[in-house]
Order: C-alpha cells, then sequence, then structure tokens
C-alpha cells in the first residue's frame, strides 16, 4: 500500500506537468486551430525566466567590508547584492531564497509578450495552411529558440534550488497511520501539484464566468457567427494565445527546482504533451487535464522496480501504449468532440 501511495504521489506531479502543458496547447488549438509544436519551447522559456531573474536579483557591488580581515590584516572586499542596499540584508536574502516563485511576476508578462509577437509575426499566416505546415514551422521556431537559449545560457543544466522552507520532505506515512518514514515525500513536489491544481482551476474559471472568457468559448464554436455579431475576435485569440504562453511559461517557472532547466527540456515534455492531448480529445480543455493525470499516474507506475523486472523498458513506452489503445477503441480520444481534426 505504501508503494501504490508513492506511485500515486509521483504520479500527481508528473501529470501536473504534463497537464499544465497540454492545458495550453488544447487552449492554442481550440481556438486558433494551429498545432504549435513549439509550446515545449515556452515551457523551456519559462524555466529560463526564472534563471534569470535569479541572476538579476543577485546582482552584486563590491564594498570593503572592515569586520573582515585577510591573514595580513587587511580589510577583505566582499560582493554584497544590489537587493541588500535597497531592502535591506534580511529581507534581501529573502528575496534572493524565493527567487523561484517570485519570478512569476517576471515570467507571466514576458510569457504573455512572447506569446503575441509569436502568433502576430508567425503563427497568423499559416491558419488557413495545413496542420502539417503548421508542425513544420512552429518545429523549426522551437529549434531556434532552442538554440537561443543554448548560446546565452550553455548546454548543461542550471541549479535552481527550491526556497529553504520548502527543503526537505514530508511524512506522509506518519500522516497515514504507517510507520514513520515509510512513505517520504518531497515537500516542492507538493507544492507543484497544488500550484498546477490552483492554475487549472484558474484558467477554467477564467474561461466559465468572465466575459472574455464566453466570447473566447462562443468563438471556439462558431467563429463566423462571432464575428457576424461585431466583435473583433481575432484580437482575443491572438490574448488567448498569450494566456496560453503565460500557462506553459509559469509551469517551466516552478518546474525549475524538480528537474534543473536544460536548453533541451521542452522538447522532452513538448511530445508526450501532444500524446496527452491526442488521448485527451483534441479541442477538448477537460480531456487534456484528465489524459494529463492519468498517463501520469500510469507512467509512475509503470517506473516501478516490480514492474520492470517483469517488463523491462515498459516505463519508456507506457504512455504510447495506452495511446495507441484509447484511440483504437476511442478515435476522438476520452474526451474528443466530433469534427476536429476529422476533415
Amino acid at each position: 500500500m505504501d508503494a501504490i501511495i508513492l506511485q500515486i504521489l509521483n504520479g500527481l506531479d508528473k501529470g501536473s506537468a504534463y497537464a499544465l502543458i497540454a492545458l495550453g496547447l488544447t487552449l492554442i488549438f481550440g481556438t486558433l486551430g494551429v498545432v504549435n509544436f513549439a509550446h515545449g519551447a515556452l515551457f523551456m522559456i519559462g524555466a529560463f525566466c526564472a534563471v534569470t531573474f535569479s541572476r538579476i536579483i543577485s546582482i552584486s557591488h563590491e564594498v570593503v567590508d572592515e569586520t573582515q580581515t585577510d591573514f595580513l590584516g587587511n580589510a577583505l572586499v566582499v560582493k554584497v547584492p544590489y537587493v541588500y542596499d535597497w531592502f535591506g540584508e534580511a529581507a534581501g536574502n529573502t528575496i534572493i531564497d524565493w527567487a523561484v516563485p517570485l519570478s512569476i511576476i517576471f515570467a507571466i508578462p514576458v510569457m504573455i509578450l512572447i506569446g503575441v509577437i509569436m502568433e502576430r509575426g508567425l503563427i497568423k499566416h499559416f491558419y488557413s495552411r495545413p496542420h502539417a505546415d503548421q508542425i513544420l514551422v512552429t518545429f523549426g521556431l522551437a529549434m531556434v529558440l532552442q538554440e537561443i537559449i543554448k548560446y546565452y545560457y550553455g548546454a548543461n543544466p542550471v541549479p535552481m534550488p527550491a526556497p529553504s522552507a520548502f527543503t526537505g520532505s514530508f511524512d506522509f506515512g506518519a500522516m497515514l497511520g504507517f510507520d514513520p518514514n515509510t512513505i517520504i515525500y518531497p515537500y516542492w513536489r507538493i507544492v507543484y501539484f497544488g500550484f498546477a491544481a490552483v492554475v487549472i482551476g484558474a484558467v477554467f474559471a477564467f474561461l466559465q464566468f468572465t466575459t472574455f472568457g464566453m466570447v473566447v468559448r462562443a468563438g471556439m464554436a462558431d467563429r463566423e457567427t462571432v464575428q457576424l455579431l461585431g466583435i473583433n475576435i481575432d484580437k482575443r485569440f491572438t490574448l488567448m494565445f498569450g494566456i496560453a504562453a503565460a500557462v506553459a511559461g509559469v509551469a517551466g517557472v516552478m518546474y525549475v527546482p524538480i528537474n534543473s532547466p536544460n536548453y533541451d527540456m521542452g522538447m522532452h515534455f513538448l511530445v508526450l504533451s501532444f500524446v496527452v492531448v491526442v488521448v485527451g480529445g483534441m479541442g477538448s480543455l477537460p480531456g487534456a487535464v484528465l489524459a494529463g493525470f492519468v498517463l501520469g499516474i500510469l507512467e509512475s507506475f509503470a517506473s516501478m522496480r516490480e514492474v520492470l523486472e517483469f517488463l523491462p523498458g515498459i516505463n519508456q513506452i507506457i504512455i504510447y501504449l495506452v495511446a495507441i489503445i484509447i484511440l483504437l477503441t476511442r478515435p476522438r480520444g476520452l474526451m474528443g468532440r466530433k469534427g476536429v481534426m476529422e476533415e
């Protein structure tokens, strides 16, 4: 039982990342009809927004510290971050320690701007083109963005620690009545799952309960009729592209303490997230979220030692096997809509 609970927790952790990226992919496809293979790169850029923010707030200047001396008795020259001068040492240390969650404030406007520029500058020219053309051009854009990040940040992963308040692990076993230290799970992974739940809930609430969201949903169902009512649906869809980019970006920001950001991290999540979108049903937001968590849990269980001893390598292909089975039995996916990508 303890192994099962641990694998469910691992699955929710992976599923959170899959669901967030798949949600953004589905928003773009549902509103614009574009298959965006650059979406994984947006997740990667979000991760490097956290790196950039951390480096900005860590910029230092040199001062002579009379309280510290070298072996000759000379005062030492030390580096002091500018945030110490602006907010004081205690507050400055707190800001640097909480760099990852604070970088969300930096990442959201950056990602929205990148999304709008991407849509207006490139994607809009491929609305009426075949999906194969959209895949090729967005995949090429993803490769360009990946190489730009590699040029400026290097090819090696960049470690980004979680805030010190969330280092260590939570003893789930003791809470559930098991022996202490039976089920140990890192605090930050629990935070990531909670964060994903909040973002997913916020996106659905935005689409369901705001006037802007209602118009967008109407445009997704019947774009021409909404335009005949005098509503500039294209402008709203452009903003939705920016929002989808922001969702992918903040997912990348909060993921950096779990997996150190690397220039090619987006490609790994991109392929898996497209499988998640297809399994959930193209254009279905609830389907994308459901499939993300289901496939994340299945992948986690397939990674168990007992399973790997019986079926070596099954953890590498389980998601694709499940996708084949679901699409053979339900060609539109779990919650797909009739007519989407069936022309």
